[in-house]
């Protein structure tokens, strides 16, 4: 037994031995000197303790290059995966399981357009992109075989050993802005379920479920007197339309033109019209979540005037709320020119997505600016009739050929796959993604047209030039070129808000926002999916930049942006699906509770947990009936509620529990039997404003659940029984006092690797890549924005990706946090080391002058430029 026990011990040792090698040889060196190609001259790179590294140049090719080589040594995998998802070749470094995201990605031709988008760049963001390539590829050349460039390679290897690590291009870190448009891409998923809704529930119940936007509770971003469109700008169109799931007519128009052809064709079936919105919804769900999907997406950004702050300057935060993810998404950095002229212009801070040069929200020495998605509606579905014999499609009455393309896939370990990519004016055929789904159209017998399609249009498969528009940003030095930069954000379409040394704070709507016509039959153009076979469906340009609404130095000091409506006018017509407001509210009432606004309020509004659908619905809960002394204790905790919902021991903790379980169990009651599995309802602003309208109308349909034939529920029993499954629900989970509950240890965030962290991986494996068990306060349409899905559990699924406040009067006094930390190397300091400020609301100093750099300085790393 000695004997047997010595040689386990050798083992152990041996292995960790091999184990601390292996981590240890991909760990960066971030002290002394390294050479690296292509330098001009030395540039100092200085970390403080949480790894963040301020670069120092004497060019912006060097800045450039340095900032590519920084980026690599924190975050190279993060970046490698980018780039294969984004190129539809996520296959090759994954095998089988990559190839559906892969189909999808090649239909749409992310990567396509990003090559066809580098030559319309402006020269100087083309030379960057390339420098910043050439520093991402001096590091590839540093390293020897993947598994010296991080552990993720070597867990890899033992399924794809051949695979070998290609040189960055700047295409690659183009690509990364299409993921970018789709996450925050608008509307399409209201689309398709309205799509999918119509027929089965009535049109009552469907309005009902998406309520309209009530501005006079949740104030929209500009009033009516703040944005003024240019004088006699309008929208274009106006024609009458039929409805977008009817057969194509032959009917004059209202304008007396020909709608369709004269030749009968064949009726749509509405079944099999939902069958193939399904199945299109199915496939671009397929599509991994770089930033994140669902209502929880979404941010803060508000800015208070000089005169509204305590420190006689403005004050401006940003918290976008993304997917969480290991490592989170953004990586904070500083790129300083060491004499800032019109050819090395960037003294700039904040945080940028590794794989692509400069900051992407921030400031530099004279402006700030932050982002939070606007939303608009920039996707539109068609409904196409296609021939699959002859490859052609409908189109005003002739048939049209498809516009076709082979792709081929990679397979790691596996044999190559083939697809054939069809689009039709509109864009790409979505439901020929998944194998089986052109059979799933099928209609007839096979004489004509026969079979239905759904073609994507999507602002973000237009070439553009956005990338111009990021470096413009990180050079601006007032409200115009601010502006000029955001003329060239195209996609994704962002709410910006600014704010400057000198005093000026503002607004923009940027972004490519198509022009619709009007359909004329009480659905908004954009609202459904449209008739692919007739033109006058289709987009009529894109909205005139000086059209889109902004605002420079509002009378009130404010400027609050949180997804809500931008403005009631209805041109140009962004969208009608907005968040509701509860966020962008709560954040106006607390900023004009006081007459002046502290840094460190700031800071507080974005930790705030108030919870403000609570006050509509807990006043009639606490007026049901309820005969069981079980249910009626736990209920006691809302008597006295305040509505916030920390994360800690405490009764306002245990009332928080307590609320959102019923609350859970009311979405599940209420919507969940009318829709389908894979549409239930997540409990967001959208239900929250439904409910507010449905708790008015106590017979409504949607009260009464299909589950239980023979027994018609109202809005009485629905809360009642939402009360009892709670109890039931938290005495399992939490114990049976309700005074011990907490809301913490139900929402935690959890931050999954995306390759190695899923359940398909074995558990030691991913114990190495995942980090989770943060309990955090807040939760869906709360300021402190830790979103939970009703129909999955109450674990975090979007959140605050960072924070930052910054102080126009004192840079250095700027405060920010990131999700988990700087570096995507599990056993590096910096993997988690911002999570627990993160998870508990705290920030950390921001230094940007280079005396308080220096101060905060840890470690210091020179790159020379190595001698050939």
């Amino acid at each position: 037994m000695l004997i047997a026990a010595a040689v386990v011990l050798v083992v152990v040792l041996a292995l960790s031995v091999l184990a601390w090698m292996q981590v240890s040889r991909t760990q960066p060196k971030t002290s002394g000197t390294l050479q690296i190609s292509g330098l001009s001259a030395p540039v100092t790179v200085v970390r403080d303790d949480r790894g963040v590294p301020d670069i120092y140049a004497d060019t912006l090719g060097d800045l450039m290059r340095a900032q590519g080589y920084v980026h690599a040594q924190d975050r190279f995998f993060e970046m490698d995966l980018r780039r294969h998802i984004t190129a539809g070749r996520l296959a090759e470094m994954v095998g089988e399981p990559g190839v559906e995201t892969d189909r999808v990605i090649r239909t749409m031709g992310w990567r396509r357009v990003a090559e066809a988008e580098l030559p319309m760049l402006e020269p100087s963001t083309r030379q960057a992109l390339q420098e910043y390539a050439e520093g991402v590829n001096a590091w590839i050349s540093d390293q020897g075989e993947p598994g010296d460039m991080a552990l993720e390679y070597t867990v890899l290897g033992q399924q794809n050993p051949d695979y070998r690590v290609e040189q960055w291009s700047a295409v690659d870190s183009l690509a990364w802005l299409k993921a970018m448009a789709w996450d925050l891409r608008g509307n399409y998923d209201e689309e398709l379920t309205r799509a999918r809704l119509s027929g089965s529930v009535s049109e009552s119940m469907l309005s009902d479920l998406f309520p309209p936007y009530d501005s006079e509770s949740h104030q929209p971003i500009l009033s009516v007197d703040e944005w003024p469109p240019r004088a006699g700008s309008s929208s274009k169109g106006g024609a009458q339309f039929v409805a977008a799931t009817s057969r194509p007519s032959s009917t004059p128009s209202p304008k007396g033109e020909p709608a369709g052809s004269s030749t009968p064709e064949p009726e749509l079936s509405d079944d099999e019209t939902r069958r193939v919105l399904a199945s299109t919804q199915q496939a671009v769900d397929t599509v991994p979540q770089l930033l994140g999907q669902g209502e929880g997406i979404g941010s803060n950004s508000w800015v208070v005037s000089g005169e509204r702050s305590s420190t006689g300057k403005p004050l401006l935060a940003n918290d976008p709320h993304l997917g969480i993810s290991m490592p989170g998404i953004w990586y904070q950095v500083g790129l300083h020119c060491r004499e800032v002229t019109a050819a090395c212009p960037l003294e700039v801070s904040g945080y940028s997505f590794a794989g692509l040069p400069g900051v992407v929200i921030g400031h530099n020495a004279d402006i700030a600016w932050g982002f939070t998605n606007l939303g608009p509606d920039v996707t539109d579905f068609y409904l196409e009739l296609v021939d699959d014999d002859a490859g052609r499609y409908m189109r005003d009455g002739k048939q049209v050929a498809l516009t076709t393309r082979r792709e081929v896939i990679k397979v790691a370990g596996g044999d190559d796959v083939e697809m054939t990519v069809r689009s039709t004016t509109h864009g790409p055929i979505m439901s020929d993604v998944l194998p089986g789904v052109a059979e799933a159209g099928e209609q007839g017998d096979g004489e004509g047209v026969a079979d239905q399609a759904v073609s994507l249009a999507w602002t973000a498969l237009t070439p553009s030039t956005t990338a111009d528009a990021i470096f413009a940003l990180n050079t601006a030095s007032g409200w115009d070129e601010f502006r000029e930069a955001a003329r060239d954000f195209s996609v994704p379409s962002q709410n910006l808000v600014y704010a400057d040394t000198e005093g000026n704070i503002g607004y923009q709507a940027p972004g490519a926002i198509p022009e619709r016509r009007d359909r004329g039959d009480g659905v908004t153009p954009g609202e459904l999916p449209s008739p692919g076979w007739d033109s006058r469906y289709d987009w009529q340009g894109f909205v005139d930049f000086e059209d889109l609404p902004w605002m420079l130095n509002p009378q009130d000091g404010v400027v609050v942006t949180a997804n809500q409506m931008v403005t009631e006018r209805r041109r140009p017509y962004l969208t009608s699906d907005w968040d509701y407001g509860y966020r962008a509210q709560r954040i106006l009432d607390l900023l004009t509770s006081e007459e002046k606004v502290t840094p460190e309020k700031m800071l507080r509004i974005q930790d705030d947990s108030r919870n403000e659908f609570a006050p509509t619905l807990v006043p009639h809960l606490m007026r049901i009936t309820l005969d069981d002394p079980f249910v009626t204790e736990a209920r006691d905790l809302l008597a006295e509620w305040d509505y916030t919902q920390p994360a800690g021991p405490g009764e306002d903790s245990a009332a928080a529990a307590y609320f959102n379980a019923v609350w859970s169990n009311v979405v599940r009651l209420t919507f969940n039997d009318d829709l389908p599995t894979d549409l239930q309802a997540s409990g967001g602003s959208t239900q929250m404003q439904s409910v507010t309208a449905l708790l008015g109308k106590p017979r409504s349909a949607w009260w009464d659940n299909r589950l239980t034939p023979g027994l018609v529920e109202g809005r009485d029993e629905i809360l009642r029984q939402a009360m009892v499954d709670a109890r039931l629900e938290l005495t399992k989970r939490l114990g049976k006092e309700p005074v011990d509950w907490q809301w913490g240890q139900l929402h935690t965030a959890d931050f999954e690797h995306q390759v190695l962290g899923g359940e398909g991986v074995p558990g030691p494996v991913r114990a190495l890549f995942n980090r989770g068990g943060y309990e955090v306060a807040g939760g869906s349409s709360i300021v402190n924005a830790t979103s939970w899905d009703a129909s999955k559990g109450y674990e975090v699924t979007a959140a605050p990706s960072m924070r930052m406040v910054v102080d126009l009067g004192d840079l250095d006094a700027s405060r920010w946090v990131n999700q988990t930390g700087q570096s995507g190397r599990p056993f590096s300091d910096h993997y988690t080391d911002q999570a627990d400020a993160w998870a508990s609301g705290e920030t950390y100093p921001w230094g940007f002058s280079e005396s308080a750099v220096q101060e905060a300085k840890d470690d210091e790393l020179v790159l020379e430029p190595k001698k050939e």
